[in-house]
């Protein structure tokens, strides 16, 4: 079960663990979202790039930072929406390379409904060696512990 909105707390911070993109986790991504831009399943085409190499897709990292924060029992079953989310890409994610994410509350605002409140955590994703990938914020409607009289 993932935390109330009354359990965000300004202190909070939670280092997720990592997970390391592989060939199929970019294969599969292309699939699911259409997206088959030479960057990502090309190896040839990305050889004459500044990459050098095959990139995973930036909401395929987003996606993945997501549910690291999922597995650490944040937002499971205890978040009823996601309201805006603003994402910045810093740098390529390559195969082979191992992301987690940094999680801190940024804010919290009761809704006009006692059952819920609005909660803005900051997502800041790194590689293994400790590169700054992406950074963004989300909304999210949250499920409050103690809905007081309705």
């Amino acid at each position: 079960m993932g935390l109330y909105f009354e359990e965000f707390t300004d202190d909070l911070r939670v280092v997720t663990r990592g997970r390391t993109v592989g060939e199929g986790d970019i294969t599969l991504f292309s699939g699911l979202s259409g997206d088959f831009n030479p960057l990502h399943v090309d190896a040839e085409y990305c050889a004459g790039t500044p990459f050098a190499e095959r990139i995973a897709h930036g909401p395929l990292t987003l996606s993945m930072a997501i549910g690291l924060m999922s597995q650490q029992n944040l937002i499971d079953a205890t978040t009823m929406g996601l309201l805006d989310l603003h994402w910045s890409f810093a740098g390529p994610v390559r195969i082979g390379d191992t992301v987690h994410a940094v999680v801190t509350t940024v804010e919290r605002k009761p809704s006009r409904k006692p059952d819920r409140g609005v909660v803005t955590l900051r997502l800041d994703v790194f590689n293994q060696r400790g590169e700054q990938v992406q950074t963004g914020h989300m909304k999210l409607l949250m499920k409050r512990r103690d809905a007081g009289p309705a």
